[in-house]
């Protein structure tokens, strides 16, 4: 443990964010997830709204430093592909 009163404080404020950011991984990972089992289960009309919750997800994941930009835009692309494929 830190003897410096800022680094016992930078400690704490540590922790907190690492379970506010575990929180926010679990939610892009359950996004993700969310569309691949709709697609799986020839859903179209859920895995169409599965799919923009998890842009809206995905985007915030950006914002807030969760995932980089490149790493969405896979997943992004990669999630509108399953869903596409579900229209012909």
């Amino acid at each position: 443990m830190a003897n410096i009163k800022s680094q016992k404080k930078r400690a704490f404020t540590n922790q907190k964010r690492q379970v506010r950011n575990l929180g926010k991984k679990t939610l892009v990972k359950s996004a993700i997830k969310n569309v691949l089992t709709a697609v799986e289960a020839n859903d179209l009309e859920a895995a169409k709204k599965a799919y923009d919750k998890a842009n809206s997800v995905l985007d915030k994941a950006i914002t807030s430093g969760i995932k980089k930009k490149n790493y969405v835009a896979r997943q992004k692309s990669r999630l509108a592909k399953a869903v596409n494929s579900l229209q012909k």
